[in-house]
């Protein structure tokens, strides 16, 4: 069934209607015809039909059971039953479970059964070119994806060399006049950094799949938190962990989730506070953890509360830090990657904290 013409595959047990059939239609389509479903079906294994027809009345397999098997196996074609007054409560029921997307009556009329078809080839081109576009726009979006993250990671390299020659020459008694300077540009260079770091977080989050891992939480918040504290110790530190069971999860979007929000509650600390602390909680049992983060920081307005884990959204009060609006993006994504769910409160000057629920997939039970 190879041509540029729609391919048509009829099904009746009435030979008359498949000769007046292809008679009527052979000029316009191409036509096959099969007096069964069986021989049908085979007839579909070797070749595909863009349209498929079929009366609901025959025996062994009714049309409608027939079509049904189509829509598994070809789900791309488009599907007509034809059928007698008798049978309409079938009909319906075949139109609300998907498996037609036409149906016609009999005795036919031959201006309605064309018009028919000719709604069933709409259907299926608007499809094909859908397809078609879909696959195109993934395409994109792959290598789109692999060219952040491999400029993402050509970039630390240099990056990294920079901030590296910025720390000798700061060293250096001749140098100190400026210090000034070379803070603003070490300033820049982390800022950037830290961007290109969102990058390959955000790309790890939607590229990579899932991975089950043993997690210990009081060993991968001690790995974060070794990462995250400030070089003056200036922010204390609560950490808590409950863990008596074996928790499975995964652990590389596990450390998004805690790097992106400790950074954060270290970056938005109250200046104004008398101590400036972060709170981790962990509680652990065999269907779920519970991850509880909180300070006593800036906080956020109630109006934004709702708009932080859009993309790119920075609250007013933020604005002044350095930061792209990507972090709570990818935690936000992670979390639901892993079919967990997040939650926040926070109150302007008191601080912030963030509620993480992951399932345990321990034994796979997830």
């Amino acid at each position: 069934m190879s041509s540029e013409k729609t391919i048509i595959l009829y099904v009746d047990d009435e030979e008359h209607n498949l000769t007046a059939f292809r008679a009527n239609f052979r000029k316009e389509y191409e036509i096959y015809t099969a007096l069964s479903a069986k021989e049908a079906l085979v007839m579909l294994e070797e070749n595909k039909a863009h349209i498929i027809i079929a009366d609901e009345r025959m025996p062994e397999i009714t049309g409608v059971n027939f079509l049904a098997e189509t829509a598994k196996r070809y789900p791309a074609s488009v599907r007509l039953l034809i059928t007698g007054q008798a049978d309409i409560n079938v009909v319906i029921e075949a139109i609300n479970a998907g498996q037609i997307s036409k149906f016609i009556q009999k005795p036919w009329d031959w201006d309605k059964l064309a018009m028919a078809i000719d709604h069933c080839v709409t259907i299926y081109k608007y499809r094909t070119e859908l397809e078609v576009k879909n696959e195109k726009l993934e395409r994109i979006n792959e290598d789109l994806n692999k060219f952040v993250y491999s400029v993402s990671h050509d970039l630390r390299s240099p990056l990294t060399s920079i901030l590296g020659l910025i720390k000798l020459t700061k060293m250096l008694p001749e140098m100190r006049v400026a210090d000034g300077y070379f803070d603003m540009i070490e300033g820049r260079v982390l800022k950037l950094d830290n961007f290109i770091k969102k990058l390959i977080d955000y790309y790890k989050n939607e590229r990579v799949e899932e991975v089950r891992d043993n997690i210990d939480f009081n060993l991968l918040i001690s790995d974060v938190l070794e990462t995250l504290k400030n070089p003056d110790d200036s922010v204390a530190f609560e950490v808590s962990v409950n863990q008596n069971v074996v928790f499975i999860g995964d652990q590389l979007r596990l450390t998004i989730i805690l790097e992106n929000l400790i950074s954060n509650s270290i970056k938005y600390q109250n200046s104004s506070a008398k101590i400036q602390e972060v709170k981790i909680k962990v509680e652990v049992d065999k269907d779920m953890a519970i991850i509880r983060i909180s300070d006593n920081g800036i906080g956020i307005k109630p109006e934004n509360i709702k708009n932080i884990f859009n993309l790119f959204f920075r609250a007013e009060g933020a604005l002044h830090k350095d930061g792209a609006g990507i972090g709570l993006y990818i935690v936000k994504e992670a979390v639901t990657r892993m079919k967990g769910k997040i939650e926040v409160n926070s109150e302007t000057m008191v601080g912030t904290s963030f509620e993480i629920f992951i399932p345990n997939i321990h034994n796979g039970i997830q």
